[in-house]
């Protein structure tokens, strides 16, 4: 079953542009991990302190590898250094994945 997470991250505004940045390499250590189809952090294009995280991961047993792993204290390690002030952030389990536009290139909220 596909495992996301959906995550908010404030920080010190001023310092957000540089986390993001420092960040890349444990992004790039997240993408390499087997079952990680995604790991995304971005900047918030309305709120400068704002941080959003995507993610989505194979299975529940890829996404305990990378929590377990230097990819994940990684990045955790490095944000704690800029100026958390808040961080949410939620697991969805998928139990079903459609493209939004169907056959006839309409786009559908419900699964068809």
């Amino acid at each position: 079953m596909v495992t996301i997470i959906q995550a908010v991250v404030d920080l010190d505004p001023g310092q957000r542009d540089a986390a993001l940045h420092g960040a890349r390499r444990h992004i790039d250590a997240a993408l390499a991990q087997p079952g990680c189809r995604a790991y995304s952090w971005c900047a918030d294009p309305y709120d400068p302190a704002r941080v959003h995280v995507f993610e989505q991961w194979d299975s529940t047993e890829a996404l305990a590898a990378h929590l377990a792993g230097p990819a994940y204290s990684g990045m955790l390690g490095h944000m704690q250094g800029f100026g958390i002030t808040a961080a949410v952030s939620t697991k969805f389990a998928v139990s079903a994945m459609q493209p939004v536009y169907d056959p006839q290139g309409r786009p559908r909220a419900d699964f068809f």
